[in-house]
């Protein structure tokens, strides 16, 4: 009987309990990122090679550097993600690589990787999508969770509100209609010249500012539950032409605190519509200082739990990945082979 080649392995549904080890590769965006976690949720190791350096010259992520960079941090991240973990390669159990959204070069360089590796290893492949590995970015840290809970994920890229009722079942209940509340941040700091990225220099900035000094729009703050940045970020670009002697600090306050604002708002809204028990936050943007005092002030304020991830838990990393997989394992078995990147991949509903 011939091998089929698009066939993962012959294990493509194994068995998946608490000592299943999987491997994990996340390069959908700038960092370079391997970890192994146990049986879902015990993280071994997880290491993150940043290339924020390499791209601050530019001012922002160029795609065809960070897949070069890519190709030449992939195999000492991997390396040291198994040595720190302490387990040989023939000890994992699955590969699991980010298959979008994200740069299609960056992406397609991890799971070139991970592919290879479950061919020689003859494990099973497992896609994964970026965004849902932010929600269990949240479990890894916080196992006991109630649900139902709401999952506030805010990146460059994204702004959701999704509906969690387990680990196995969750669905959009709002999101931007325009910019991500990451890219608001990354536009309005370069035009204030504050550097990049763009999220820790607003946060940077806003300490030595006041957030009442501009009334910026507050923009469907009390209509669904979907958000819109692009008029407030052209909101202050028209404030700072018109007040060229403004202080960018200032600035930076007032528009921190109006995507705060909304936010916060919005999360109150959709936690009380589905009645949630849990807020957590993910993402690049959860790990803003304001965003997360303001959670936390509103979660006291209604009885409910906040989760806020560590730093390292809301940027990129591939522990995320690797906790996704074991879900997506367990739930869904192997992926097949002859699954590609999709950058423009979406967050679909999942019922069990």
């Amino acid at each position: 009987m011939t091998r089929d080649p698009l066939v993962n392995t012959a294990a493509a549904r194994p068995v998946v309990d608490e000592t299943t080890l999987i491997l994990g590769i996340e390069t959908s965006c700038d960092e370079t990122a391997a970890a192994v976690v146990m049986g879902g949720g015990d993280v071994l190791s997880s290491i993150v090679a940043t290339q924020l350096d390499i791209h601050a010259r530019f001012g922002g992520v160029v795609p065809e550097v960070a897949s070069r960079a890519h190709l030449e941090q992939m195999t000492p991240v991997v390396d040291e993600a198994l040595s720190r973990a302490g387990v040989a390669p023939e000890r994992i159990d699955a590969v699991a690589a980010t298959v979008g959204p994200g740069l299609i070069g960056a992406l397609l360089v991890g799971v070139s990787a991970a592919k290879s590796m479950a061919l020689v290893l003859d494990r099973p492949f497992v896609g994964v999508n970026h965004l849902e590995a932010h929600l269990y970015a949240a479990l890894l840290e916080a196992p006991d969770v109630e649900f139902p809970m709401l999952f506030v994920l805010v990146s460059g890229g994204h702004t959701l509100f999704v509906e969690m009722r387990s680990p196995d079942e969750f669905r959009i209940v709002g999101q931007t209609i325009d910019d991500a509340a990451g890219e608001a941040f990354d536009k309005v700091a370069r035009y204030l010249g504050l550097g990049f990225p763009g999220g820790p220099a607003i946060d940077a900035a806003a300490r030595n500012g006041d957030p009442r000094a501009i009334a910026f729009p507050r923009a469907m703050l009390h209509d669904g539950l979907d958000v819109s940045f692009s008029g407030l970020k052209t909101a202050v670009i028209n404030h700072v032409r018109r007040h060229p002697d403004v202080a960018s600090n200032d600035v930076a306050a007032s528009f921190q605190q109006a995507v705060v604002d909304v936010l916060v708002g919005k999360a109150r809204t959709a936690a009380q519509s589905i009645g949630a028990r849990t807020i957590a936050l993910g993402g690049g943007v959860a790990a803003n200082s304001l965003l997360r005092a303001s959670m936390l002030d509103a979660g006291e304020r209604d009885g409910r739990r906040v989760l806020l991830p560590s730093r390292e838990m809301c940027t990129d990393n591939a522990a995320m990945i690797a906790s996704a997989a074991w879900y997506r394992l367990r739930r869904d078995g192997a992926t097949p082979l002859d699954e590609g990147a999709h950058p423009q991949l979406k967050l679909a509903a999942q019922q069990r």
